[in-house]
């Protein structure tokens, strides 16, 4: 039957329906006219508003139902074609994914962006407009979340089968406002207005238990068989949200768990009056999933994060072992065959002892034939050489929480402990730095260890980090199973943070060297010839103006700090953490002002310094620093003397949906974090393909980036990890640095007397004595070092031809940093998954 538009609103009769009517279907047709009428079919049927009451945000709903709808389509076919080839499939394990807005990036994957223009337009809309009306899910932190949502891209693109798996936060990572320079965190109630995107399946559904004991019993086959008797129960619910590749029919899927009560409504409590008691059960197990990251300072909080990540992981792997019935020929045994299961750092580690348990107790599998499955099965990705960040729970609280895995776990460990003392004869010390168990402070379950231990593939996310790993943390691991361990660099999807975040660099890129590199990062290698080409670096910098008038505009809407976009805009957003040094950064600014207070008649380079972030609402320090940068901004802003050479702005509650403007206005990109503490980054690739030059220390994966650029192009200060390890040992003091340095001791004395803050010498006296006395990430020990790399990164601008020459180098040579090449590293390496070709 022939799909033909009964309602005139966008001008077609009924009764005479267009050619082309005839051949797209409202539901799958990819021009205009058929998104147009879906969009219309939408308005009505989905969204159910008149005509006259239709705003933006409706038009954006209706036309995100429209391209979910042709996602859907090649998610079926994609999921069919995976079931009947029987092809292996990667589940990616994550308690993060920052997804990002996706309605533009949908639009791009399935190469739609000019039909749904232009089907808006004949309806009176403009796309842009209603681009922004899509509110950001804030379900990750930073980088580990936004490379999880890179890799499914990458994975969709590639063709290779997969499924994310993770937690919907009905509350993702808060939204920033900055309060007289303070950071004030607000609820982010992204789900206010639904999320078109995603498909609920109450069908798809599992029971995780919690607390009570673990009882030991004998079967009647006389073996011995333990059941865990569960304080509490759970229900997991999913919530599917398609991921489309580009260019291709793939779609694959990330799956999110949503907890609710097993018994949601108490009617008898109900009629008896106790209105309380009947919803308390739904209201207490609701809490598992509401909130992105709970403050683990108390007790309360330690609990509930230890109680999300286990509830995605069981959810996770009793899905994927539903899957594994449902295939007629695989039996359980065959589950590394069809199913490569990575964790994504420590926070997912607790799912070796759960598919421990389910094997062993669920499915009645022997020890051994259980543990070769699950060593088979998982990969462990690690993030972090920071060890507040290698999750460890406290014994008595995973016990009283987990009391079977706490069981499976002290058998791993018993098991594992005896293979160290085969490989390791009459090394109790190593057997204590190697067990699952700790015993510093307290007896601890060290997560990092089970991930290693019950892992085929261990690897780190850039070269310097994974030999580190190697030689730190687990270099006890290395010792023992050198073959486990590979590097795997990071990398960021070029179609998000190139394409869809700066459509004139697109467009310019597209022109020289084809839009191959949409897919083929390494192919802006092209690029190079026209360094020399005096017009090609005028369509350079002409691009670059706009993406910085754009952001200013931004700014001045979101700060009142007016911009200028032929200054040098000097960026730096990411997480606020010492170890990333902002507070560095500021102490140059400080240092500047201070030049230019000293010497009225003195002209600089005029800079702009940007920066943005979130502070962890429990973190005092990095507070502080938020307060610093925007202290240091008023008073620099409002200075006739100064604020002719610099400006400052910091970027409220940043974001990936505000970082498509930020990442393609750069001229300068600060990764300046302590050499050894990074362990890659991934902002740095994003400025870098957008043509940002970097200033930065050999820290992650900035060594490898200065590699491809070459170091004629890269502005490198700072001490190496060995020289950072060295002064360490020798024992470190900054007051030798302040010291020796007349400049350093006098911008900490500014800030330290009040002069940035209105007089008040308490306010930035934690930050100032830490540095002073502590300084734990070395900013005194590198501060000459970055000033003097500074000047040179002012007088590098000042040759505008050089400068430019440099930014196109930077874009050329960003290839190796593409998502796409790092999954495939994963596909082949390690999970041996393989393309898919889906035809729909």
């Amino acid at each position: 039957m022939t799909d033909v538009d009964q309602t005139p609103s966008d001008g077609i009769s009924a009764n005479s329906p267009r050619p082309s009517d005839l051949v797209e279907h409202s539901r799958t047709g990819m021009g205009a006219p058929a998104l147009q009428r879906a969009i219309t079919d939408h308005l009505r049927y989905s969204i159910g508003r008149p005509a006259a009451a239709l705003r933006p945000e409706h038009y954006y709903r209706a036309l995100a139902l429209a391209v979910r709808d042709r996602m859907q389509d090649r998610r079926v076919a994609s999921t069919q074609t995976s079931l009947d080839l029987g092809r292996k499939v990667t589940c990616y394990l994550s308690a993060e994914f920052l997804m990002g807005p996706q309605l533009g990036n949908n639009l791009l994957n399935l190469r739609m962006e000019h039909a749904a223009r232009t089907a808006l337009a004949g309806m009176g809309q403009d796309l842009d407009e209603v681009l922004a009306c899509e509110v950001e899910p804030g379900l990750g932190n930073g980088g580990l979340g936004r490379l999880a949502a890179c890799y499914l891209d990458s994975l969709a693109t590639l063709e290779r089968p997969a499924i994310g798996y993770g937690i919907r936060y009905e509350f993702g990572i808060f939204d920033q406002e900055i309060h007289d320079g303070w950071q004030v965190e607000q609820t982010d109630n992204w789900l206010d207005s639904g999320n078109p995107w995603e498909i609920a399946k109450p069908d798809v559904s599992y029971l995780v238990k919690w607390g009570g004991y673990a009882e030991h019993y004998t079967d009647d086959a006389g073996s011995d068989r333990v059941r865990w008797v569960p304080g509490r129960l759970l229900k997991g619910v999913a919530y599917d949200t398609p991921v489309q590749g580009y260019g291709v029919n793939t779609c694959n899927v990330l799956t999110l768990w949503s907890a609710r009560a097993v018994k949601s409504f108490a009617l008898e409590a109900f009629n008896t009056g106790d209105y309380y008691k009947a919803v308390e059960d739904e209201v207490t197990s609701e809490t598992v999933t509401k909130v992105l990251y709970p403050n683990d300072e108390p007790e309360a909080g330690k609990r509930l994060r230890l109680l999300q990540q286990y509830f995605f992981v069981s959810c996770s792997l009793q899905h994927v072992l539903h899957i594994m019935d449902d295939l007629a020929d695989a039996g359980v045994r065959e589950l590394p065959q069809r199913f490569a299961l990575q964790l994504n750092d420590t926070h997912p580690s607790v799912a070796v002892a759960e598919l421990m348990r389910l094997l062993v107790d669920e499915r009645d599998l022997g020890w051994d034939e259980a543990w070769d499955i699950t060593v088979a099965t998982f990969g462990y990705t690690n993030h972090t050489l920071l060890p507040e960040a290698l999750e460890t729970w406290p014994l008595e609280m995973f016990a009283e929480s987990l009391p079977r895995h706490l069981e499976i776990i002290y058998e791993i460990n018993r098991r594992f402990l005896d293979e160290v003392r085969a490989a390791f004869p009459g090394d109790e010390d190593r057997v204590r730095r190697m067990s699952l168990i700790g015993e510093e402070g307290g007896k601890k379950v060290r997560m990092a260890h089970l991930a290693t231990v019950g892992s085929h593939a261990i690897n780190g996310v850039a070269a310097l980090h994974s030999e580190l790993l190697k030689e730190s943390i687990l270099k006890d691991f290395f010792e023992l199973w050198p073959e486990r361990f590979s590097n795997k660099t990071n990398g960021v999807t070029p179609r998000r943070f190139l394409a869809l975040a700066n459509p004139g660099l697109r467009e310019l890129l597209d022109r020289t060297v084809g839009d191959g590199w949409l897919t083929d990062l390494k192919r802006l290698r092209g690029l190079e010839p026209f360094v020399d080409d005096h017009s090609f670096r005028q369509q350079w910098r002409d691009v670059k103006r706009g993406n910085k008038a754009r952001l200013a505009k931004f700014l001045r809407g979101a700060t009142g700090v007016e911009l200028n976009p032929d200054w040098m805009f000097d960026v730096q957003v990411k997480r606020i953490h010492e170890y990333k040094r902002q507070h560095l950064n500021v102490l140059h600014i400080i240092a500047l002002y201070h030049r230019l207070k000293q010497n009225p008649g003195m002209s600089i380079p005029q800079r702009a310094f940007i920066f943005g972030g979130k502070a962890a609402p429990g973190y005092f320090m990095a507070k502080r620093i938020i307060k610093l940068i925007n202290a240091v901004g008023e008073t620099v802003n409002a200075d006739p003397e100064v604020n002719r050479f610099l400006k400052v702005a910091f970027v409220p509650n940043f974001s990936v949906k505000n970082a498509h403007l930020i990442y393609p206005a750069a001229d300068l990109s600060e990764q300046i974090s302590t050499a050894g503490k990074e362990a890659s980054g991934t902002g740095n690739m994003k400025f870098m393909i957008n043509g940002a030059l970097t200033i930065g220390t050999l820290d992650g994966a900035n060594v490898e980036m200065r590699e491809e650029a070459g170091p004629e192009n890269f502005f490198l200060f700072g001490l190496t990890v060995q020289e950072v390890e060295e002064l360490k040992a020798k024992g470190y003091r900054p007051g030798d640095y302040i010291d020796t340095n007349d400049e350093l001791r006098v911008v900490l004395d500014l800030i330290a007397n009040g002069t940035f803050s209105h007089g008040d010498t308490e306010v930035f006296k934690p930050l100032v004595d830490n540095l002073r006395y502590d300084d734990p990430f070395l900013v005194c020990a590198d501060y000459a070092s970055y000033v003097a790399c500074q000047d040179q990164v002012s007088a590098a601008w000042q040759d505008k031809d050089s400068w430019t020459r440099m930014s196109i180098l930077n874009t050329a040579r960003s290839g190796k940093f593409s998502s796409d090449r790092a999954i495939a590293e994963y596909c082949d390496d390690i999970w041996s998954v393989w393309p898919l070709t889906v035809t729909i």
